[in-house]
């Protein structure tokens, strides 16, 4: 039997080499000479053709080591590897367990993030809410925030255009035709309140508890025209709310906006489906209608035009246009028989905080951060006048509201004080003083002109138009966020917190 003089081992392919008449394994003095080029024994310089094969006669299988050859050793090699085994099998649940607890700290460290970052985000919106809520106490306009990250608005950036369609202009224009035509011979409708009765004015009725609780608080209303018992809010929660007096019950609770509801109103056209509408601090408004199948309201449209917060909305007199206005500096007309825009203005200079659109059809009143109100043609998109007061420290105009006749426009002129321009003149004729306790939130003529009414801070006061006399205070409920006339003015409506109360001629 030969061993190979380098491994020691019987070799399975024996040579021998001519220089050194030693036996090598084939694999291992070949790779020997590549790397060294001489003989491992006796080191001279060994080729491959100085190898020489012998053949063993008879061939055999090598025979075991002699590690393998005993029950014993294997025994004992099979104990090693077991043993191997065991050890491995044992690191591994070691790795196994550490890995678990890395995991385990990795997932409570993404929840605990999660559950930081959701606490912030909500503490930022609070803070957000609490900062434009003092804004809007003191005047100042909110500054527009970029949003962190994009959201789901369709923007029509093409949307500015140099004027209303001829189409849409037309059906002004017969509008105007008529309305002023009729206006000019228009008196005080009989069975109209007096302004004695209006002195008499008490709390009639008080429906408590609308929206929800957190965030709480009534921030628009309207009076259906057609069913004087029903009345549209709108909240801080993000609801729209229709409700029944007479039922005392909510008939629809509206949902779809993110953000709280500055605006709400009724679309009400003899031969056309009554449409609820609101304007959002999200910069959208959203249309709804009654569904005879079902007899719920269902969303008709959504309208993403702006890019800022709406801060007006007005049904136009044809009842088939409706204008917005937005802190994007921009007001936009929009037609309800198509759910389309017609016409979305230039940038302004500055945003538009408030809306009020002329009895007669033809004009925009657009309220600003700077005390100046801005008078459009609404046909063609032209600035018709511009209204500054003389004097005192900027405020914003957040609400306007033209007279019945369309020869005044009533706006605060001051944080606590109401001014009454003649559209003739452009320029005001009369400025009333509510107190430095009392902060403006909404002005209003009557229907008829005879009146008008400031809601704000300590409640409502109602003064006689011309006269300018104080004719009742509302102030049950404190802080008023908007006020409506009643049918024939027999009724004054106002939101206070989550209530709805109601005033009129005592009983």
């Amino acid at each position: 039997m030969f061993f190979c003089a380098i491994s020691g081992e019987p070799p399975q392919e024996p040579v021998v080499s001519i220089k050194s008449k030693k036996v090598y394994e084939r694999r291992l003095i070949l790779k020997y000479i590549n790397e060294n080029g001489t003989d491992p024994v006796t080191g001279e310089k060994l080729e491959e053709a100085d190898l020489i094969t012998i053949e063993a006669s008879p061939q055999a299988a090598p025979p075991r080591p002699p590690t393998h050859s005993s029950i014993p050793a294997l025994l004992h090699t099979l104990q090693n590897e077991w043993d191997a085994l065991v050890l491995e099998m044992y690191a591994l649940r070691q790795q196994h367990n550490s890995t678990r607890q890395e995991l385990s700290y990795a997932l409570y460290s993404q929840d605990a993030a999660t559950r930081v970052v959701a606490r912030l985000l909500r503490e930022r919106d609070a803070a957000r809410e609490a900062l434009a809520n003092v804004q809007a106490s003191m005047g100042i306009a909110p500054s527009e925030a970029v949003p962190a990250s994009a959201e789901d608005v369709e923007m029509n950036e093409g949307g500015v255009e140099e004027g209303l369609p001829a189409e849409i202009v037309a059906r002004i224009d017969e509008t105007h035709q008529a309305l002023s035509a009729a206006r000019k011979k228009r008196k005080a409708p009989a069975g109209y309140t007096t302004a004695a009765e209006v002195k008499t004015f008490t709390a009639k009725h008080a429906i408590p508890s609308l929206h929800s609780a957190s965030p709480s608080g009534i921030t628009s209303l309207a009076v259906s025209r057609i069913t004087p018992s029903q009345f549209l809010t709108g909240g801080n929660d993000k609801i729209v709310q229709l409700y029944d007096r007479d039922n005392d019950k909510v008939i629809a609770s509206l949902k779809g906006h993110t953000k709280k509801i500055n605006h709400v109103t009724f679309r009400e056209q003899e031969g056309s489906p009554t449409l609820l509408i609101s304007a959002s601090a999200d910069k959208t408004s959203k249309i709804w209608s009654l569904d005879s199948a079902s007899g719920e309201y269902i969303p008709k449209s959504t309208i993403r035009t702006h890019k800022g917060e709406l801060t007006g909305l007005v049904v136009h007199p044809t009842s088939t246009l409706l204008t917005f206005a937005s802190l994007d500096k921009t007001y936009s007309v929009h037609d309800l028989n198509t759910f389309t825009q017609v016409f979305r203005s230039g940038p302004s200079d500055e945003a538009f905080t408030s809306l009020s659109v002329h009895p007669d059809g033809t004009l925009l009143a657009l309220g600003t951060p700077t005390s100046t109100i801005q008078i459009y043609d609404i046909r063609t998109g032209a600035i018709a006048a511009s209204l500054t007061p003389s004097e005192g420290a900027p405020f914003t105009v957040n609400s306007l509201s033209f007279s019945e006749n369309g020869y005044h426009l009533l706006s605060p002129d001051s944080q606590s004080s109401v001014a009454i321009w003649d559209l003739r003149k452009q320029k005001a004729t009369q400025s009333i003083s509510l107190g430095d306790d009392f902060k403006v939130n909404k002005v209003l003529y009557d229907t008829s002109a005879q009146f008008f009414g400031v809601a704000g801070s300590l409640g409502a006061r109602i003064f006689a138009h011309k006269s300018w006399e104080e004719l009742t205070r509302l102030d049950e409920g404190g802080n008023m966020s908007d006020l409506v006339f009643g049918e024939q003015g027999k009724e004054i409506w106002g939101a206070t917190g989550r209530e709805v109360r109601i005033w009129g001629l005592p009983a």
